[in-house]
């Protein structure tokens, strides 16, 4: 783990050196790396818009009395474009964060079940999370601080010191009630490599899928009584994450500071 920290920090030194190196704009010196996040920053707000744009009128039936069931039913008319609108609707749902999850996976597990629907609902997640850890890579701090509040960055700076930061990562995806898509713009900024990031925090999202898609099957398919317990169980543990989300992230930073 020591030399793959190492090597992650000799890149990103490597990568700085090269962001800080000057060319000329129109006669103008400016550094390789502003260019860089201007046309990020243009090419992030181009594909969230356009996603945006064309899946607009699903995200709006959801906000509307009984709009997840009228979601459903657009969806299903789609035929197999289906697919993809949930897809763009998990997309948003971790990249904008203003769609509600549970709404995609009951949604997924309405229309195609617990297993096909968790794995769509899976398959967007992985997508979504891989773009913004692309974007915040190359953008920095500097773009997630207009999102995320400093508190956040500090954490997960102090995750990172404590070299437990892949279980720390793990833990805090599978936990219900914590904000996993703020973690999803925290965790490019410190040294973990995508394919570890995407690895940890997608399996940890997995229990919580299925037991969402579950449960909404069994709305469909008249299992009332058992959906109702499994989405109970998961509101009172949400809930419980909510409530308890300091003392689980102080917690956490008391024991990856005490095993340092």
């Amino acid at each position: 783990h020591q030399g793959l920290r190492e090597r992650a920090h000799e890149r990103k030194e490597e990568l700085q050196q090269k962001a800080n190196e000057e060319t000329q704009v129109r006669g103008r010196p400016v550094r390789r790396g502003d260019i860089f996040k201007i046309v990020g920053l243009a090419a992030f707000v181009g594909i969230i818009s356009l996603v945006s744009w064309l899946v607009w009128p699903y995200i709006h039936m959801m906000f509307e009395p009984g709009g997840i069931d009228q979601v459903i039913e657009s969806v299903r008319d789609a035929g197999p474009m289906g697919f993809l609108i949930l897809l763009a609707l998990q997309f948003l749902q971790i990249v904008v964060a203003f769609i509600p999850g549970e709404a995609t996976q009951m949604a997924a597990g309405m229309l195609y079940g617990p297993w096909i629907g968790g794995l769509v609902i899976l398959l967007g997640s992985i997508l979504s999370s891989a773009f913004v850890f692309m974007v915040v890579h190359r953008l920095g701090a500097p773009f997630v601080k207009d999102m995320v509040s400093e508190k956040w960055m500090d954490k997960f700076e102090r995750f990172e010191k404590s070299g437990k930061l892949e279980l720390i990562v793990f833990v805090l995806f599978l936990i219900p009630g914590m904000p996993k898509d703020i973690f999803t713009y925290l965790v490019p900024l410190t040294d973990m490599r995508m394919r570890t990031f995407l690895l940890l925090s997608n399996i940890g999202r997995i229990p919580g899928i299925l037991v969402s898609t579950y449960a909404a099957d069994g709305l469909i398919d008249g299992r009332f009584a058992e959906s109702a317990v499994l989405f109970a169980v998961a509101a009172v543990i949400a809930v419980l994450g909510i409530v308890f989300q300091k003392r689980i992230m102080k917690f956490l930073e008391k024991r990856s500071h005490r095993d340092k």
